[in-house]
């Protein structure tokens, strides 16, 4: 029996199903409702965020079967040549529906050529055509097309809404995935459905048990550990320069990217910041997060420690800009620990 993958055994198959994009699914449910279909639509988002799901699902919720839907790769199916074998194959009646519906993904890296030929087609299409054009870089594509078609935009899912995701499915598989395990998930997957699911399938493939900690999920995906993280915040609160320099060698030396590092140290920073200066929000911090993980947050909590401030946190996150065009490992990181521990962010 072959292996079905987790992100395509439970990709959405009806509007309720999908997550995060109730804008646009509204949308769609009232037009459906009111047969107010356009020809050509534009989704744009962040990979993973379920735009060619939403039209497939579309095209189901529209009776159009599967021989009457054609999905064309635009980065290896760019050229005029295939939009002009589109357009002949537009001429023709639906195989055994009202509708044909054509989603064409990764749009923005048809060429100019292409998009020219499509032009043709989009100001005069047959009334049983639908477009679809998925696109991670809408701005690439030309200004003539986007004035034909509706446009969507994607919204990124919260770390929130994959987490509680990842924690279902897993249950689904049988498997129980704890909230700390599961948070790492939804930060690593940095707002794709499609790579959390993949991550999740990694996970439970090397999990000796049925039962994921967060323990094991750091040790699988190679993620820093909490205790990693949480030390170096506390070293750093102490203006321990040294301290906060050591826990950066040990992720290091443990092979943890850089960039995933700091973006927990970012988000640790922020819950810390919003357990002091917003004490009434702790327990949506608490819903939001383990209660290991908080608890870990309020032991560098301190009122005589001055770690916690907005331009600390303006520093790493332009350490966290940096780090993509610095030729050393952390060591924009490094500055960043430099400059708050001399004073200079104060």
């Amino acid at each position: 029996m072959s292996h079905t993958v987790l992100y395509r055994k439970y990709r959405p198959q009806k509007f309720a199903d999908v997550m995060g994009q109730d804008h646009i699914v509204s949308v769609f449910e009232e037009a459906i409702k009111k047969d107010k279909i356009a020809h050509a639509y534009i989704f744009s988002g962040p990979r993973g965020t379920g735009k060619t799901s939403i039209a497939r699902i579309l095209a189901r919720e529209l009776k159009i079967s599967n021989n009457d839907i054609t999905e064309i790769d635009a980065a290896s199916n760019r050229g005029v040549d295939d939009i002009r074998a589109l357009r002949e194959g537009v001429r023709t009646l639906p195989f055994d529906s009202s509708r044909k519906i054509y989603i064409i993904d990764e749009a923005h890296m048809l060429t100019k050529e292409a998009f020219n030929a499509l032009l043709k087609t989009l100001e005069e299409p047959p009334e049983h055509v639908i477009f679809v054009l998925a696109t991670t870089e809408p701005e690439k594509i030309i200004d003539t097309i986007h004035s034909r078609c509706q446009h969507f935009k994607f919204k990124r899912p919260s770390e929130i809404v994959i987490r509680d995701l990842m924690i279902k499915s897993a249950k689904a598989e049988g498997m129980s995935l704890d909230k700390g395990g599961a948070e790492i998930i939804a930060m690593l997957a940095d707002g794709s459905f499609r790579d959390a699911y993949g991550i999740l399938e990694k996970v439970s493939i090397v999990s000796k048990d049925k039962k994921l900690s967060r323990e094991e999920v750091e040790l699988i995906t190679g993620a820093p550990s909490q205790s990693l993280v949480i030390n170096f915040l506390d070293s750093l609160a102490r203006g321990d320069a040294e301290g906060s320099i050591l826990s950066l060698q040990t992720a290091e030396k443990a092979g943890v990217d850089d960039v995933m590092f700091l973006r927990l140290v970012i988000n640790a920073l922020r819950v810390a910041m919003i357990l002091k200066f917003a004490p009434n929000s702790k327990k949506k911090i608490e819903e939001e997060h383990s209660e290991e993980y908080v608890k870990s947050i309020e032991g560098i909590l301190d009122p005589n420690r001055k770690l916690l401030g907005s331009k600390n946190l303006s520093i790493f996150l332009e350490a966290y800009n940096d780090l993509k065009f610095s030729s050393v490992d952390y060591l924009p990181i490094e500055i960043a620990v430099y400059k708050i521990t001399e004073g200079e962010s104060v």
